[in-house]
């Protein structure tokens, strides 16, 4: 990058850690990037004239006299109707081999929408996946996290949230993926034509890991553009949330910053609030909806991320396998949306809660068959029926594979209800009951 005039530039560093370099300086301001011995930095304290800045490439072979100049600008995005389709790197810049982009620059990192300029949430935002829109239905302008085990195939899900959901923009914000899964997502996009509503943002592991605090920034940056200019519904999927912590652990430790619970810094609750509070209903019509994976070390919710994110968001999705059908399911028991009564019923179908609550309760009572089961004790015969309800209930409405729409997965819950139980048995509101019971079963609807 050229030297332009009245640029300050400094030619004395005080202090190198792993992450940052320290420097005295005067005129600089928060966030303002520049160049150390040609690569890229961010002022990410000041004291007096005591400057940090974190050096996203690292420090490796940069000595205590290196050209340090400062830019005065902070980090932004071009934004335009051409980010559409593309996949770019944490700076901005394409990655896909594309022309370079034309449009406005926009700082990242701006403030969240004020309150009271807001919407209540009240639109459905249906992915397509069956386990969440039935029992966990996500509404437009919420904040909620996918908790996982390394293990699972959390990209794989979110890629089909991607493909599947019913909004105008998605924006993927992937931090610390391997080649494969970057390649993954890129080839999923592409073979399914999906590419013209799709925008990605992308930090590998061959990438610098602190690259990874830029990505949530330029993520919603580009949904910001798509909302508030374009008045679309868009849907941010950030992945994963743990590697974004992990590179914020990394700056603050090399800062001499005491840290928290887990390492992490003291600062984690706000970081990761000043993300999540990005999601908004806005009263024209556009919204931000954030779906961000949290990959927990050895299932432990009560680490630091995990469990600071639970503070922020609007509820949570979790992933397990089910041994009885071998298959990855969306847990309907330690999974939650906070927000779906404002939807379901309203703008689902009339008997969309009371199937949830069924469905979920009946789930419960084959869980209790099991432990029964496991402890040696007989089954009655509602014990044997609910169990086998509960692998047709996993397989066919859990399932992270499954797509259907709510009609459909409603429809398919009360051919399951009619298969193995009676209406006494499922409890659902007799008018719902004479409406909807499937016409074909044998059993009484009285």
């Amino acid at each position: 990058m050229a030297t332009q005039a009245f640029q300050k530039i400094y030619t004395r560093i005080t202090n190198i850690t792993k992450a940052t370099c320290m420097l005295h300086a005067t005129g600089v301001g928060n966030d303002e990037l520049a160049t150390i011995d040609g690569k890229l930095a961010q002022v990410v304290r000041i004291n007096h004239d005591e400057v940090t800045l974190q050096v996203f490439a690292g420090t490796e072979g940069i000595p205590t006299n290196a050209e340090v100049i400062f830019l005065g600008e902070a980090p932004a995005l071009k934004v335009s109707d051409q980010l559409a389709g593309r996949f770019f790197n944490a700076y901005g810049d394409p990655i896909d081999g594309g022309p370079q982009l034309e449009g406005e620059d926009v700082e990242i990192g701006g403030p969240s929408v004020n309150p009271v300029r807001r919407d209540q949430p009240s639109e459905l935002i249906a992915t397509g996946i069956a386990g969440i829109d039935l029992n966990n239905t996500l509404v437009t302008g919420q904040k909620i996290p996918f908790f996982a085990d390394p293990d699972q195939p959390f990209n794989e899900v979110m890629a089909l949230v991607a493909l599947r959901a019913e909004s105008d923009k998605i924006i993927l914000g992937g931090m610390g993926l391997t080649n494969d899964d970057y390649l993954y997502y890129k080839k999923t996009f592409s073979n399914a034509g999906a590419l013209d509503r799709i925008v990605s943002f992308i930090n590998t592991t061959e990438d610098p890991s602190v690259e990874r605090l830029l990505i949530p920034d330029m993520a919603l940056s580009a949904a910001e553009y798509f909302a508030v200019q374009k008045h679309e519904k868009v849907l941010v999927l950030l992945t994963d949330m743990t590697n974004y912590a992990d590179a914020l652990s990394i700056v603050s430790n090399r800062m001499d910053q005491i840290p928290s619970k887990d390492s992490m810094p003291g600062s984690l609750y706000s970081d990761l609030a000043k993300i999540y509070e990005k999601a908004v209903q806005f009263p024209d019509g556009g919204s931000i909806t954030i779906i961000a994976v949290t990959t927990l070390s050895g299932g432990d919710i009560t680490h630091a991320v995990p469990d600071n994110t639970g503070y922020i968001t609007e509820g949570q999705l979790y992933l397990r396998r089910d041994s009885s059908i071998g298959k990855v399911i969306v847990d309907p028991f330690r999974s939650l949306s906070r927000l779906k009564q404002l939807v379901i019923g309203k703008k689902t179908r009339e008997d969309h809660p009371q199937v949830m609550n069924a469905g979920v309760r009946l789930y419960a009572d084959a869980a209790n068959a099991q432990t029964k089961l496991e402890n040696g004790f007989d089954l009655t015969d509602y014990d044997q029926r609910t169990l086998d309800f509960a692998k047709d209930y996993a397989n066919d409405l859990l399932a992270i594979d499954v797509n259907l729409n709510t009609t459909e997965m409603l429809d398919h819950a009360w051919s399951l209800f009619a298969k193995y139980f009676t209406p006494a048995e499922v409890s659902i509101r007799q008018s719902l009951v004479d409406k909807y019971w499937p016409t074909d079963s044998k059993v009484d609807k009285a």
